[in-house]
């Protein structure tokens, strides 16, 4: 089972007439992008909340948004700290000697200490701290659970497209059977339009040697083989257990990274038979095993 980058988790709960809400999600990315959003009451735990998260989840672009909302609902006189905006209105007019113009005054009304209640409580007690770590943790059950979910479908999505171009492969070998043969005879064809005398002074046994050197080049048996093991390594490491994915995504050496570096060799030896292929039946076959993989390798990058 694979785990997708794509997560989502949320909680909500009541601490003493607060409610408090806790949302996490996530994209796919290369790298830990995580970007922190936090009431005032949280911006002090900012770094521990950070650390928690970082533990549980290792790759992703990461929102992570907690909101501490009071249950009443403040009036507008109480939504506005007259005091910091009269002292900043005071700073201004003593720094540069003139009143405050109103637009410089509709700033100073926008800033967020004027926005917010003075007389709200923003620090939190011990109990409230603990029940959000807890929250967050539940939070993070939620998001592990729907990685799990996506990656159950990313997982028969990918395995629908590898069964098409294995049997897409197969689909090569009937024209590869009379192609050899064909080649040879055509070959063959064009000698025997030579002149006589060009006919007698070719050295036949250097002649037999270039034509099975030629035919060797164009003999696919190798890049049959090796892009079969590539599906088959493939299938292995999307049925890799999740305990051993989480192991290397904490490592840095992702799941979903071996499967893009899989993905790449199963391109090489498609291309290599696209090379390869002189029938025109061949080259249809190949070019609709590169349209599949390009939708594996889009996939891939949503894999952890």
């Amino acid at each position: 089972m694979i785990l997708s980058m794509t997560g989502y988790g949320r909680t909500e709960s009541q601490f003493r007439g607060r409610k408090i809400v806790c949302e996490i999600r996530s994209l796919n990315s290369k790298a830990m992008d995580l970007t922190v959003r936090l009431s005032p009451a949280l911006r002090a735990r900012e770094l521990e909340l950070r650390n928690l998260v970082t533990k549980r989840i290792e790759r992703g672009k990461v929102d992570l948004v907690i909101e501490v909302q009071s249950d009443e609902v403040p009036s507008t006189k109480a939504a506005l700290n007259w005091s910091a905006a009269e002292e900043y209105a005071r700073q201004y007019s003593e720094h540069f000697g003139t009143p405050v113009p109103a637009e410089v005054m509709a700033a100073i009304m926008r800033l967020p200490d004027v926005m917010k209640n003075p007389d709200e409580e923003t620090n939190l007690t011990d109990e409230e701290w603990q029940g959000i770590q807890t929250m967050l943790d539940k939070a993070l059950d939620a998001f592990v659970a729907f990685r799990i979910q996506e990656g159950a479908a990313l997982q028969a999505m990918f395995t629908e497209k590898l069964d098409a171009i294995a049997d897409l492969l197969a689909q090569v070998e009937p024209f590869e059977k009379g192609r050899v043969a064909k080649i040879k005879e055509r070959l063959e064809q064009n000698l025997a339009q030579l002149s006589a005398q060009t006919q007698a002074e070719i050295d036949r046994n250097r002649l037999e040697q270039e034509m099975i050197y030629y035919l060797e080049k164009l003999d696919i048996t190798e890049e049959k083989v090796r892009l079969t093991n590539h599906i088959k390594y493939f299938r292995e490491t999307m049925g890799e257990s999740l305990d051993t994915q989480i192991k290397h995504s904490g490592s840095g050496a992702g799941v979903g990274k071996k499967l893009g570096f899989i993905a790449q060799e199963m391109g090489r030896e498609i291309n290599t038979l696209g090379s390869k292929s002189n029938q025109s039946e061949m080259q249809i076959i190949v070019v609709k095993m590169k349209d599949i993989l390009e939708q594996i390798k889009e996939q891939v990058l949503n894999v952890l």
